[in-house]
């Protein structure tokens, strides 16, 4: 593919999702040449993500146009979300016509369960590869898995990685390193424990403990 095709890209935006899932790679695919970004939810009410973020989707299922490329993010809020019908009838509608089928992080759970991973292989965040795996889906640990048309990234962070990679397909590779270089995407972590491989087992415990406990705060913060 070349720069010079329109690209139509739809990000599916939901109440509870991680921000830095869809951010991250909306900030590469806004610099493309030749896209239009559709920012999706079932309403166009504001949105408030598991960090406080508000978005604003622009554009409803019910509007929403063909799409080459849909995407998904994950988040803490997803369970409440993940097997709703409409969500879901959304995925199969569009995942039936686009060129690219495509999560970040948790958002993987959502294409299996419209039934577009079956067969694939996909990343999802390290926490979720239990859950993908029960959903028929061969769970990689990489930090993006593009099989076929399926384009999946791991948790959060990956998803500037897996943005790039689509920058790549799309518009090339001079492109996506160019968008690299203006966005300075040098990664260069002050600890090296970004993945359950290296953390070690402790301080994976310890995470789970600790998110478990954010998520139990958010709960109470939504019934008070």
């Amino acid at each position: 593919m070349t720069g010079s095709q329109k690209h139509i890209i739809g990000m599916v935006f939901y109440p509870g999702m991680t921000a830095l899932d869809m951010v991250g790679p909306h900030q590469v695919f806004s610099a493309l040449p030749g896209v239009q970004i559709y920012r999706l939810w079932k309403t166009s009410d504001p949105i408030k993500t598991d960090d406080g973020m508000v978005i604003l989707p622009d554009t409803t299922f019910e509007n929403c146009p063909p799409l080459d490329v849909i995407c998904v993010g994950g988040g803490l809020g997803q369970a409440a979300v993940v097997d709703d019908p409409e969500t879901l009838d959304f995925f199969r509608k569009q995942g039936s016509t686009a060129k690219f089928i495509t999560s970040v992080c948790g958002g993987s759970e959502f294409l299996a369960k419209a039934g577009l991973l079956q067969g694939y292989r996909a990343a999802t965040h390290w926490t979720a590869r239990e859950q993908l795996a029960k959903l028929g889906v061969e769970v990689s640990t990489d930090r993006v898995v593009v099989d076929r048309n399926r384009i999946t990234g791991g948790g959060v962070t990956a998803g500037i990685d897996f943005g790039l990679t689509i920058a790549n397909i799309l518009c090339g590779e001079e492109v996506a390193k160019i968008i690299q270089l203006l966005m300075e995407y040098n990664p260069a972590p002050p600890f090296d424990v970004g993945s359950p491989e290296k953390a070690g087992a402790e301080l994976v415990a310890k995470a789970m403990l600790f998110m478990q406990g954010i998520s139990t705060l958010e709960l109470a913060k939504s019934v008070s």
